[in-house]
């Protein structure tokens, strides 16, 4: 529980009510972008004897470290881990000499607004609350914000609904915070994201999307990349659940496993259900129209997408964008899920470039 500090003289004149906030930013051979992190983070307007900067190292082997100690003088810890053995590893490495009421996690590529955790702390006032997850926005490579997408618009909208509901069944990993008690229990082969919110749906808190606080960051620059980001991020999701399967359980875990079901299991489904669609339609085709104008209707669809496949400069229209990212999407779930059950895991990581 978060509770005022009192005055040296021991009077009861409150001196500030806000907690003290460690904030953990996770590094792997970043010398190219931590000195801009660490400036980012040394001008967040938060009190600095309430605030502890940790940079939590998965065994850098560049000259992250060695930049990172520069900024000793300026209040900037390092925790380096003691092996590799992952992001959440170098997390929990921190999590352990932290001294925050209120742990804050952050990514190096991930830019924080001055007024941020200011903002991020009051929501902390209601004892219901257990963690506090950013809203993201994106950055062009002109340095501009770029105007959010249609999928991230609905990501948005979906978090806000389950925050008004049994909690978030996954922060924005790039950016949040939760009282240090949630992060007593820390599985270092899960995301934190999830780790955090089915630690609050444990203590019967919850995790909440706030759009007053947000995390910047750039577009990953080649397709590619962003390409195997999503699928580290579904193989790590598919870890997490099968970690805990409680979650799935709504005798045990109430609405949680409810929306656990809906936004990821679902989800994860969707391009099994849209292969299967697909061939049933074109089976049935012959038999109605409606079973043929369906199959038209997916034919045409898909044609979208290899337009966008074909041509950059189409794909940047909404008519071909979103399909062309609704089935990128969803072959990368695929992908995933054929991975994941053949065994494979992502537990050590390496930054996607930005």
């Amino acid at each position: 529980m978060i509770t005022p500090r009192r005055n040296s003289q021991g009077g009861d004149t409150l001196v500030d009510a806000r907690p003290i906030v460690s904030l953990i930013v996770t590094a792997h051979n970043e010398e190219a972008r931590i000195r801009e992190k660490l400036e980012n983070t040394l001008a967040i307007a938060y009190p600095g004897e309430l605030l502890e900067i940790i940079i939590a190292s998965d065994c850098s082997t560049d000259k992250t470290d060695e930049i990172v100690a520069s900024y000793s003088q300026r209040g900037v810890r390092l925790v380096r881990a003691d092996e590799r053995k992952g992001k959440e590893y170098a997390q929990l490495c921190a999590i352990r000499e932290a001294k925050g009421d209120i742990l804050v996690f952050s990514d190096v590529a991930t830019q924080i607004e001055p007024d941020a955790l200011n903002k991020l702390v009051r929501h902390f006032n209601d004892p219901s609350v257990g963690a506090v997850s950013s809203e993201d926005r994106f950055v062009s490579q002109d340095g501009t914000i770029a105007g959010e997408g249609a999928y991230v618009k609905y990501e948005m909208w979906l978090r806000r609904l389950e925050s008004q509901r049994a909690g978030l069944v996954g922060l924005s990993g790039s950016f949040f915070a939760a009282r240090k008690e949630i992060c007593d229990e820390w599985d270092i082969a899960s995301p934190s994201d999830f780790n955090t919110a089915l630690n609050c749906a444990k203590r019967g808190l919850v995790a909440i999307s706030v759009p007053d606080v947000v995390g910047i960051y750039s577009d990953v620059k080649s397709p590619a990349l962003e390409y195997r980001r999503k699928l580290r991020t579904i193989i790590r999701g598919m870890t997490a659940i099968s970690r805990h399967l409680e979650v799935l359980n709504p005798l045990k875990m109430g609405l949680f496993s409810f929306q656990v079901w809906s936004h990821k299991i679902l989800r994860w489904a969707v391009p099994w259900f849209m292969a299967l669609l697909l061939f049933t339609s074109a089976l049935l085709s012959a038999q109605h129209w409606l079973y043929a104008a369906v199959l038209v209707a997916q034919l045409g669809f898909y044609a979208l997408v290899v337009v966008g496949y074909l041509s950059q400069d189409l794909r940047s229209h909404t008519l071909i964008k979103i399909p062309y990212f609704f089935v990128q999407v969803n072959l990368a779930i695929a992908s995933a899920t054929v991975m994941f059950l053949r065994g494979e895991r992502m537990t050590t990581w390496t930054p996607s470039k930005r």
